[in-house]
């Protein structure tokens, strides 16, 4: 009774997640991460699908902000919409979410989170330091892992409060990737994400990085962020060793790929106000054997 009471169970999520809108949020992942998408592609069908949906939610509520200069009230009826059940959703992107949300048992909590750290964008929010961005940070990405882990599961004998603070660490290192790639994008519009004390220990000033100022003074601070990020990713990966085993292939790629942008902005000597660093396809598939290897070297931390 109870097998068959698990596969009733299994295949009702199943019926779910087919539902037409999953089918819809595929063009934003293939649009607007290749990273994460190629990623994805080595998880089973429903966690793939789950996982993309929360990528895809993620994804458009920070457009929101960057692409469509929501004011903070359309943004909190974003928010309202957004806990709804999937039978009131209408838009895709909303409903697919919903729906694996409900399928997975998601924790809402982190996902008010996640707008609560869209919602700072919208006051082009200044960090005097680094204690103050990693804040950023947990809210923006961190949370992202957290939403996820129930979708990609647990290891036998680990547990989601064990795992949380990997999650988190990964989360920060993550964004730190992104701010580190895209200070000179993020200058155009006026923000500079990087903490003010880091700034003025290399001598640098807001107004600097908003000039696009590029000199042995900026690169000595880019170096050190990414010393930083490194530390960071190393921290976070054997967090990963404490996944289900068929999760742990395509969260450790994803860090590891995401981790090798920082090899490509020292590959363009810190140029990032006039050129993006980015892993191309083929190099992501030259990068997946040695990837998966590492990926398959982690060690759960001990008590795990």
């Amino acid at each position: 009774m109870a097998g068959r009471g698990y596969a009733g169970m299994a295949g009702k999520a199943e019926v779910q997640m087919n539902d037409p809108s999953f089918a819809q949020v595929e063009g934003i992942i293939r649009a607007k991460s290749k990273t994460f998408h190629f990623a994805t592609a080595l998880l089973p069908h429903i966690q793939r699908r789950a996982v993309r949906a929360l990528y895809a939610f993620c994804r458009y509520t920070d457009d929101l902000v960057d692409e469509h200069k929501v004011t903070p009230e359309a943004l909190e009826e974003w928010r309202l919409q957004a806990r709804q059940p999937p039978q009131q959703q209408n838009h895709a992107v909303l409903r697919a979410w919903s729906i694996a949300r409900q399928v997975f048992g998601v924790d809402v909590r982190y996902q008010e989170e996640l707008i609560d750290g869209v919602a700072m964008d919208l006051v082009n929010h200044r960090y005097q330091t680094w204690e103050e961005l990693q804040g950023y940070c947990y809210r923006v990405a961190s949370t992202v892992g957290l939403l996820s882990m129930p979708i990609i599961g647990m290891r036998e004998g680990a547990t989601f409060e064990q795992a949380k603070p990997y999650a988190v660490r990964l989360g920060i290192a993550l964004q730190l990737t992104n701010i580190l790639r895209d200070v000179g994008e993020d200058a155009q519009f006026g923000r500079v994400y990087l903490p003010e004390e880091d700034l003025t220990a290399f001598g640098l000033t807001r107004a600097d990085i908003l000039e696009g100022v590029f000199d042995q003074r900026f690169i000595a601070l880019m170096r050190f962020e990414i010393v930083r990020a490194r530390a960071l990713y190393a921290q976070a990966l054997p967090g990963v060793a404490m996944l289900a085993p068929k999760a742990r292939p395509a969260v450790g790629v994803a860090a590891l790929l995401y981790r090798a942008i920082l090899d490509e902005i020292e590959t363009i000597q810190y140029q990032v106000f006039g050129l993006r660093a980015h892993t191309t396809l083929w190099k992501k598939i030259a990068l997946l054997p040695r990837c998966l290897h590492e990926v398959n070297r982690l060690q759960a931390p001990v008590g795990s």
